[in-house]
């Protein structure tokens, strides 16, 4: 069976390359950083954000000790602010919605703050670049968060974006992601 939340990774490699600036825009336990980190290189850079200072420290920790170069900016701060820090275009970003694994399941990501996350995630987009967002339906403002992507990505223009979304369809509380293409 496919592996969704792997699967994206995938989609990533097709854009990033050694030396690219890209993001990650809710960094968790940092394993999205770690595989940004690794895939651009010394020469590159990665931005990631969270609002949680034990998600900041552990992926800072995580970095440190799998030999990840030093090329990234840890930011303790909403992913909505993104625009705020990252002041070049970049070849890809990652988000996954919900909350941080292991820790206080009362603190999710928000419609509130998701959509102009992704909005500016969207503007800050290099031409050629990447952005996916991993959703999680099984809880109500996951499935809330999904239906608002949904609509905001529908209305991107198809002359400088192809947004496609990745579903298991005969499994409705499967996470599932969008895909984001800059043309």
């Amino acid at each position: 069976m496919i592996d969704l939340l792997s699967l994206h990774k995938q989609f990533i490699l097709t854009h990033l390359r050694p030396g690219d600036v890209c993001a990650d825009f809710t960094m968790g336990n940092g394993h999205d950083t770690e595989f940004l980190s690794k895939t651009v290189g010394p020469g590159g850079h990665v931005y990631a954000f969270d609002i949680q200072s034990s998600a900041v420290e552990s992926t800072r920790a995580r970095l440190e000790s799998s030999g990840c170069p030093d090329n990234y900016t840890l930011i303790r701060a909403s992913h909505h602010l993104a625009a705020e820090y990252i002041k070049v275009p970049i070849k890809a970003g990652m988000f996954n919605l919900g909350w941080l694994p292991g820790g206080d399941k009362s603190i999710t990501t928000m419609r509130e703050t998701t959509l102009p996350a992704v909005a500016a995630a969207v503007s800050l987009m290099d031409r050629d670049a990447v952005l996916t967002v991993a959703v999680y339906p099984g809880h109500p403002e996951g499935d809330a968060e999904g239906v608002m992507l949904d609509e905001y990505f529908s209305g991107l223009s198809r002359h400088s974006y192809c947004a496609t979304k990745v579903k298991i369809v005969n499994s409705p509380l499967s996470p599932y992601f969008f895909l984001i293409e800059s043309k």
